[in-house]
């Protein structure tokens, strides 16, 4: 085991003050509150945080990749406590405050498309996603949606009804809203057709063009097509290079795309949103986590002509773009660019990937490594052979993590996901994934001898 500069871990975990706050937490706040481990913070700063019994971790899962910036980033923190002195809350759904017009001239500049574009916020992803699913049958008078298999776009009853990733997430709520088509995802590595990618040429459009535009999903009836550039809880998979594009026949029957960008976007795929790794052009894009580093704000932004569909009080958020977020949002847009972190995200993720690769030509329970940026995924299996998934391996293997000094969390049932903030130094990024080796050699080693 090597030494350790960043990630310092004391005594048995949790400590006794952590063990003490998980007791309470499980007291008083919903069990509906799934946690991967019993790490209590005390503080963060940058991509290093410390938990309430004074262990230092290295952080590659920033809040749920949340804290683009990193945490308490001073320029943020500035410009939070400068607002916080001018006024907390006013409500743009009745008046106005001149910061929102300016963080709104910047996302309209940064979303694709050389268009006019209008901007509607809430606070979090799901109410996005809400705002997306309202405001596309507004516009095309339609009320079917398209969505894909492993998709996740948020627990709220709309946002729910496009999800299918688990199905512990609607458990107990159905039935949701009517209308919603899942199509399968064109998962390459777990081909749902079991052919392998590039010599199937996209057989997976011309399956959804025959198997349900052909045959039950009246493609005028339909309002949008929800998709992830990238999946998040389905696993960390990108999509194949041209498949949005060869979607876009959806387009001329006139499908709105509503690009989800609450977890690719912000930087975090070395982009500023993960579909323009695709060549497409949204006709709206959601976003929300990494856009104002930790305080709540979303965003759903799209053409004006269908932006202005909407009429006065037909949607609103009364804490939905609150100054104090907006400032935060403005200061992250300043940091990301000052600070060049698009190019960070790209160069210290590129090496990653790279050793990540490297690792998985050296343990069997490496099924796949994938992604973009610093958005990582690491698919772990029974071997490579079956690519049985190994969903108590990618436990085990956070898990020693976390006893280590390493913050790192699965997406979907088996993958191990890599989403640090966009400014981590790569002295400390090295020292997580020498940790994160630690965890699979040995998890490796394990699984070989049962």
């Amino acid at each position: 085991m090597k030494a350790r500069r960043f990630a310092k871990i004391s005594g048995k975990l949790p400590g006794v003050k952590a063990a003490a706050v998980v007791k309470k937490t499980a007291e008083f706040v919903s069990p509906s509150i799934a946690r991967f481990y019993p790490l209590a913070v005390e503080s963060a700063h940058g991509s290093l945080v410390k938990d309430v019994d004074g262990n230092q971790f290295i952080d590659f899962a920033a809040g749920i990749a949340v804290l683009s910036t990193g945490s308490t980033h001073p320029k943020v923190v500035q410009a939070i406590k400068s607002q916080a002195e001018k006024f907390v809350h006013f409500s743009y759904t009745d008046f106005y405050y001149e910061n929102l017009v300016e963080l709104s001239k910047r996302l309209v500049s940064l979303v694709p498309g050389d268009f006019q574009k209008m901007v509607y916020y809430g606070n979090s992803g799901a109410e996005a996603i809400e705002a997306a699913m309202k405001l596309t049958r507004n516009y095309t008078k339609r009320t079917t949606y398209l969505a894909h298999s492993g998709a996740f776009h948020g627990r709220t009853m709309g946002a729910l009804s496009l999800t299918a990733s688990k199905p512990i997430q609607r458990k107990g709520s159905l039935p949701l809203i009517p209308d919603v088509v899942h199509f399968p995802f064109p998962y390459c590595y777990r081909c749902p057709w079991k052919q392998s990618f590039p010599e199937c040429d996209y057989y997976c459009v011309d399956y959804f063009k025959e198997q349900y535009l052909e045959k039950f999903v009246p493609v005028d009836e339909v309002a949008a097509y929800f998709f992830e550039p990238v999946q998040g809880e389905g696993g960390y998979v990108p999509a194949p290079p041209e498949y949005f594009k060869k979607m876009e026949f959806l387009r001329k029957d006139g499908v709105l795309f509503v690009d989800d960008e609450i977890q690719t976007g912000v930087g975090r795929t070395g982009k500023f949103f993960g579909i323009e790794h695709f060549g497409i052009v949204p006709d709206v894009v959601t976003i929300a986590k990494g856009i104002a580093s930790g305080m709540p704000l979303s965003a759903t932004v799209a053409k004006a002509e269908v932006m202005g569909s909407w009429k006065p009080g037909q949607h609103a958020s009364t804490f939905g773009a609150n100054p104090i977020a907006v400032e935060a949002g403005l200061a992250t847009l300043d940091v990301i660019k000052s600070e060049r972190l698009l190019e960070n995200a790209k160069s210290v993720g590129g090496k990653a990937k790279k050793r990540l690769v490297e690792m998985m030509a050296k343990y069997e329970i490496i099924g796949d490594v994938r992604g973009m940026g610093l958005f990582l995924g690491v698919e772990i299996v029974k071997d490579k052979l079956s690519k049985k998934r190994g969903e108590e391996e990618a436990k085990q293997i956070i898990d020693y993590c976390f006893h280590h000094g390493l913050l790192a969390i699965t997406a979907g049932r088996n993958t191990v996901r890599l989403i640090p903030p966009l400014n981590i130094p790569e002295e400390v990024m090295d020292e997580g994934l020498d940790i994160l080796e630690e965890a699979i050699a040995t998890v490796n080693a394990a699984s070989s001898k049962a």
